[in-house]
């Protein structure tokens, strides 16, 4: 990512904190409305961070997946639906049933994508096309057995949606209790520790998310499996010619991408909010897509991209809770429907190649024929 794209992204995050600040400063601290914004911007960006990564993984190899957002949704459906199951049909403990779901999501991201790479890699359907009739898919497929298993006659919870087990707390990392000898009884450096402890009080599927980028970026750039996966994303027939099996790395890549999707979707239905609703994902794929693009196809950059819509996402949640206190001249921040378009106006931008082109790998959405 260079200097311009890094600089737009600082110039916006600013400006959104900014305007926070100036709107709750009768409410609330600028200090304390930050460090929220700043958790807040984290927590949001999860889902969109994973699904990123998703699309870096497989396009690296040379696989076009623009079905992010199916993978996403299906595996919020099974996710939850595997811990109810778990929980009120087999008499699960609630950790146990919740763990349970967590597991289902990422198989059926994993699965989901398997579904994409026999179409892209063995019988070679236009990838694009592959993608999108994953996208209708998993819209259909959640929304009929979710009317059939819970609202259908004959049901198997008699027309009553049962209440989930739960869903992943905060892990309530001791940063502040930790670091706090250092600081010789300093108040001003307790005061920035307990800030640094409130920004990473995060639950567990936002801190792997954070883990992920880092562990993807060294293992794309540092290792042999790594380079062998950009070989065959660049140029295939050489890697092939050196002894890479192209077809296996480019399967094995996009089901890591479809598990990385099955993560993302299992935040919506476990660790945020312990329930489904149709189209429940909301076109969080697809500004994945748009953050992988602007991150130029690499985690870290992915990763900060993510966070630009985040602090949008993270905008429109702020200023719900200001609304009492939005002045008159800024009125239009009331409505959540005008605050809310943001992420998908900054898409749009950035989609456009405004703020500098990017590459992408050159055998990306190329079948490979030996």
């Amino acid at each position: 990512m260079d200097w311009r794209r890094f600089g737009f992204i600082f110039l916006i995050i600013v400006v959104l904190f900014g305007a926070v600040v100036m709107v709750g400063i009768t409410k609330s601290s600028p200090i304390l409305t930050i460090t929220s914004m700043l958790a807040t911007t984290i927590a949001v960006a999860t889902p969109l961070t994973l699904g990123a990564l998703s699309g870096v993984f497989c396009e690296r190899a040379g696989v076009v997946n623009i079905g992010i957002e199916g993978m996403m949704l299906t595996a919020a459906f099974f996710g939850w639906l595997g811990a109810i199951y778990a929980y009120h049909a087999f008499g699960l403990e609630k950790w146990t049933s919740i763990f349970i779901g967590l597991f289902s999501a990422i198989l059926a991201g994993t699965l989901m994508g398997l579904l994409h790479a026999v179409l892209s890699i063995t019988y070679k359907v236009d990838q694009i096309i592959g993608g999108t009739v994953i996208n209708i898919l998993a819209v259909g497929l959640t929304g009929f057995l979710n009317r059939q298993l819970f609202f259908g006659k004959g049901s198997a919870f008699g027309g009553q949606i049962p209440n989930s087990p739960g869903n992943l707390l905060n892990l309530n990392l001791p940063i502040a209790d930790f670091f706090s000898p250092l600081c010789a009884g300093g108040k001003n450096c307790l005061d920035i520790l307990g800030a640094i402890e409130s920004v990473i009080d995060q639950r567990p599927i936002a801190i792997t998310a954070i883990v992920l980028v880092f562990v993807s970026h060294y293992v794309l750039f540092n290792t042999r499996w790594g380079l062998r996966t950009r070989a065959v994303g660049e140029y295939p027939k050489a890697a092939d010619t050196v002894g890479i099996n192209v077809i296996k790395m480019r399967y094995i890549n996009v089901l890591i991408g479809g598990a990385l999707a099955g993560l993302a979707g299992a935040y919506f239905t476990i660790e945020s909010v312990p329930s489904f609703e149709p189209l429940l994902t909301n076109g969080r794929g697809f500004i994945s897509l748009a953050a992988m693009i602007f991150g130029n196809w690499s985690p870290i950059g992915s990763w900060v991209a993510s966070l630009l819509f985040g602090a949008s996402q993270a905008l429109n949640i702020k200023m719900q809770l200001f609304r009492d206190v939005i002045p008159a001249q800024w009125s239009f921040l009331q409505n959540s429907y005008a605050v809310g378009m943001i992420p998908y106006i900054l898409t749009i931008i950035i989609l456009t190649g405004i703020i500098g082109r990017t590459t992408p790998p050159a055998a990306d959405g190329v079948p490979y024929e030996k």
